[in-house]
Protein backbone atom coordinates (compact mmCIF):
# COMPACT_ATOMS: atom_id res chain seq x y z
CA UNK A 1 0.00 0.00 0.00
CA UNK A 2 1.52 3.94 -1.14
CA UNK A 3 2.03 6.43 1.37
CA UNK A 4 -0.71 8.08 0.09
CA UNK A 5 -3.01 5.36 0.24
CA UNK A 6 -1.95 4.44 3.81
CA UNK A 7 -2.59 8.29 4.76
CA UNK A 8 -6.31 8.12 2.89
CA UNK A 9 -6.97 4.96 4.91
CA UNK A 10 -5.81 6.16 8.20
CA UNK A 11 -7.91 9.61 7.56
CA UNK A 12 -11.14 7.70 6.67
CA UNK A 13 -10.91 5.28 9.72
CA UNK A 14 -10.31 8.08 12.40
CA UNK A 15 -13.36 10.11 11.05
CA UNK A 16 -15.58 6.96 11.40
CA UNK A 17 -14.11 6.22 14.54
CA UNK A 18 -14.68 9.80 15.43
CA UNK A 19 -10.67 9.62 17.17
CA UNK A 20 -9.96 13.13 16.99
CA UNK A 21 -6.76 14.61 17.77
CA UNK A 22 -7.80 15.41 21.21
CA UNK A 23 -8.18 12.25 21.72
CA UNK A 24 -5.47 11.49 20.20
CA UNK A 25 -2.95 14.02 22.50
CA UNK A 26 -5.17 12.46 26.00
CA UNK A 27 -4.40 8.97 25.12
CA UNK A 28 -1.02 10.06 24.61
CA UNK A 29 -1.27 12.08 28.06
CA UNK A 30 -2.94 8.90 30.14
CA UNK A 31 -2.60 5.83 28.36
CA UNK A 32 0.93 4.86 30.09
CA UNK A 33 -1.18 5.03 33.08
CA UNK A 34 -2.87 1.47 31.94
CA UNK A 35 0.11 -0.21 31.03
CA UNK A 36 -0.09 -2.43 33.84
CA UNK A 37 -3.61 -3.26 33.48
CA UNK A 38 -2.50 -4.75 30.03
CA UNK A 39 -1.66 -8.26 30.92
CA UNK A 40 -4.90 -8.77 33.30
CA UNK A 41 -6.65 -7.71 29.62
CA UNK A 42 -4.73 -9.94 27.16
CA UNK A 43 -5.94 -12.94 30.00
CA UNK A 44 -9.41 -11.10 30.10
CA UNK A 45 -9.38 -11.86 26.10
CA UNK A 46 -8.23 -14.93 25.93
CA UNK A 47 -9.71 -16.80 28.79
CA UNK A 48 -12.98 -15.63 27.01
CA UNK A 49 -12.42 -16.73 23.39
CA UNK A 50 -11.07 -19.65 24.80
CA UNK A 51 -14.52 -20.23 26.24
CA UNK A 52 -15.97 -20.25 22.43
CA UNK A 53 -15.56 -23.58 20.69
CA UNK A 54 -15.13 -22.19 17.61
CA UNK A 55 -13.08 -19.08 18.53
CA UNK A 56 -10.75 -21.95 20.13
CA UNK A 57 -10.50 -23.62 16.96
CA UNK A 58 -8.89 -20.85 15.31
CA UNK A 59 -5.80 -20.73 18.24
CA UNK A 60 -5.03 -23.97 18.80
CA UNK A 61 -1.65 -24.20 20.32
CA UNK A 62 -0.28 -21.01 19.53
CA UNK A 63 -1.82 -19.19 22.63
CA UNK A 64 1.03 -18.36 24.63
CA UNK A 65 2.50 -16.85 21.03
CA UNK A 66 -0.55 -14.86 20.76
CA UNK A 67 -0.70 -12.98 23.80
CA UNK A 68 2.68 -12.09 23.64
CA UNK A 69 1.57 -10.71 20.19
CA UNK A 70 -1.53 -9.05 21.75
CA UNK A 71 0.22 -7.45 24.38
CA UNK A 72 2.23 -5.81 22.08
CA UNK A 73 -0.55 -4.34 20.19
CA UNK A 74 -2.41 -3.39 23.02
CA UNK A 75 0.73 -1.03 24.07
CA UNK A 76 0.13 1.01 21.14
CA UNK A 77 -3.39 1.12 21.15
CA UNK A 78 -2.67 2.82 25.04
CA UNK A 79 0.48 4.91 23.58
CA UNK A 80 0.02 5.29 19.91
CA UNK A 81 0.92 6.96 17.52
CA UNK A 82 -1.61 6.35 15.30
CA UNK A 83 -0.40 7.07 12.48
CA UNK A 84 0.63 5.46 9.16
CA UNK A 85 2.60 2.90 10.73
CA UNK A 86 -0.03 2.06 12.82
CA UNK A 87 -2.57 1.89 9.56
CA UNK A 88 -0.37 -0.25 8.20
CA UNK A 89 -0.04 -3.22 11.28
CA UNK A 90 -3.54 -3.12 11.79
CA UNK A 91 -4.00 -3.79 7.89
CA UNK A 92 -1.37 -6.60 7.82
CA UNK A 93 -3.76 -7.75 10.54
CA UNK A 94 -6.80 -8.51 8.98
CA UNK A 95 -4.71 -10.07 5.95
CA UNK A 96 -3.54 -12.06 8.64
CA UNK A 97 -7.04 -12.98 9.89
CA UNK A 98 -8.28 -13.78 6.15
CA UNK A 99 -5.22 -15.95 5.47
CA UNK A 100 -5.55 -18.33 8.88
CA UNK A 101 -9.89 -18.08 7.36
CA UNK A 102 -10.57 -16.46 10.91
CA UNK A 103 -14.45 -15.30 10.76
CA UNK A 104 -14.67 -11.77 10.35
CA UNK A 105 -17.21 -11.62 12.95
CA UNK A 106 -14.39 -12.48 15.70
CA UNK A 107 -13.07 -9.26 15.36
CA UNK A 108 -15.41 -7.23 16.19
CA UNK A 109 -16.40 -9.85 19.22
CA UNK A 110 -12.54 -9.57 20.06
CA UNK A 111 -13.18 -5.78 20.06
CA UNK A 112 -16.05 -5.91 22.73
CA UNK A 113 -13.89 -8.16 24.92
CA UNK A 114 -11.13 -5.87 24.48
CA UNK A 115 -13.45 -2.80 25.86
CA UNK A 116 -15.23 -4.93 28.08
CA UNK A 117 -12.02 -5.58 29.90
CA UNK A 118 -10.46 -1.75 29.53
CA UNK A 119 -13.76 -0.60 31.07
CA UNK A 120 -13.33 -3.00 34.12
CA UNK A 121 -9.78 -1.75 34.62
CA UNK A 122 -10.68 2.02 34.11
CA UNK A 123 -13.53 1.87 36.61
CA UNK A 124 -10.70 1.06 39.12
CA UNK A 125 -7.87 3.26 37.91
CA UNK A 126 -10.01 6.16 37.89
CA UNK A 127 -12.95 5.65 40.57
CA UNK A 128 -12.12 8.79 42.36
CA UNK A 129 -11.84 10.77 38.63
CA UNK A 130 -15.02 10.64 36.72
CA UNK A 131 -14.01 13.11 34.24
CA UNK A 132 -10.97 11.36 33.41
CA UNK A 133 -12.40 7.94 33.34
CA UNK A 134 -15.61 9.12 30.67
CA UNK A 135 -12.51 10.79 28.50
CA UNK A 136 -10.66 7.72 28.37
CA UNK A 137 -13.74 4.98 27.67
CA UNK A 138 -14.47 7.71 25.12
CA UNK A 139 -10.86 7.94 23.55
CA UNK A 140 -10.55 3.74 24.12
CA UNK A 141 -13.69 3.97 21.97
CA UNK A 142 -12.30 5.51 19.28
CA UNK A 143 -9.22 3.86 18.93
CA UNK A 144 -10.47 0.32 19.16
CA UNK A 145 -13.20 1.44 16.61
CA UNK A 146 -10.19 2.60 14.32
CA UNK A 147 -8.29 -0.30 14.41
CA UNK A 148 -11.65 -2.45 13.86
CA UNK A 149 -12.04 -0.87 11.02
CA UNK A 150 -8.63 -0.93 9.72
CA UNK A 151 -8.69 -4.49 9.85
CA UNK A 152 -11.90 -4.77 8.82
CA UNK A 153 -10.94 -3.00 5.31
CA UNK A 154 -8.17 -5.05 4.96
CA UNK A 155 -10.44 -8.25 5.47
CA UNK A 156 -12.88 -7.07 2.95
CA UNK A 157 -10.14 -6.12 0.04
CA UNK A 158 -7.97 -9.91 1.12
CA UNK A 159 -10.67 -11.87 0.93
CA UNK A 160 -12.07 -10.32 -2.61
CA UNK A 161 -8.51 -10.95 -4.04
CA UNK A 162 -8.13 -14.23 -2.57
CA UNK A 163 -11.57 -14.51 -4.22
CA UNK A 164 -10.26 -13.28 -7.65
CA UNK A 165 -7.25 -15.52 -7.40
CA UNK A 166 -9.81 -18.29 -7.13
CA UNK A 167 -11.55 -17.31 -9.92
CA UNK A 168 -8.95 -16.56 -11.87
CA UNK A 169 -7.74 -19.96 -11.47
CA UNK A 170 -10.63 -21.40 -11.95
CA UNK A 171 -11.37 -20.33 -15.21
CA UNK A 172 -7.92 -20.39 -17.07
CA UNK A 173 -8.64 -15.92 -17.76
CA UNK A 174 -5.44 -14.80 -16.96
CA UNK A 175 -5.24 -11.44 -14.44
CA UNK A 176 -4.38 -9.14 -17.35
CA UNK A 177 -7.21 -10.16 -19.77
CA UNK A 178 -9.46 -10.22 -16.68
CA UNK A 179 -7.90 -6.40 -15.80
CA UNK A 180 -8.73 -5.30 -19.88
CA UNK A 181 -11.90 -7.07 -19.27
CA UNK A 182 -13.03 -4.89 -16.33
CA UNK A 183 -11.98 -1.69 -17.86
CA UNK A 184 -14.44 -2.18 -20.98
CA UNK A 185 -17.44 -2.70 -18.10
CA UNK A 186 -16.80 -0.14 -15.80
CA UNK A 187 -19.98 2.37 -15.66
Amino acid sequence: MQDSELTALTRYAKSLAHLTPEQESFLLAHGPELKGHLPQITEYFYENLLAVPEAAAFLGERVDQLKKTHLAWLETVVTGPYDNAYTAYMYQVGKTHVLVNLPVEFMAGGMTLIMEAFHASLQTLYRNDPETLQAMVRALTSVLGFSLILMQKSYQLSANAEQLTRFLKITGISRELYTNMSKLYKE
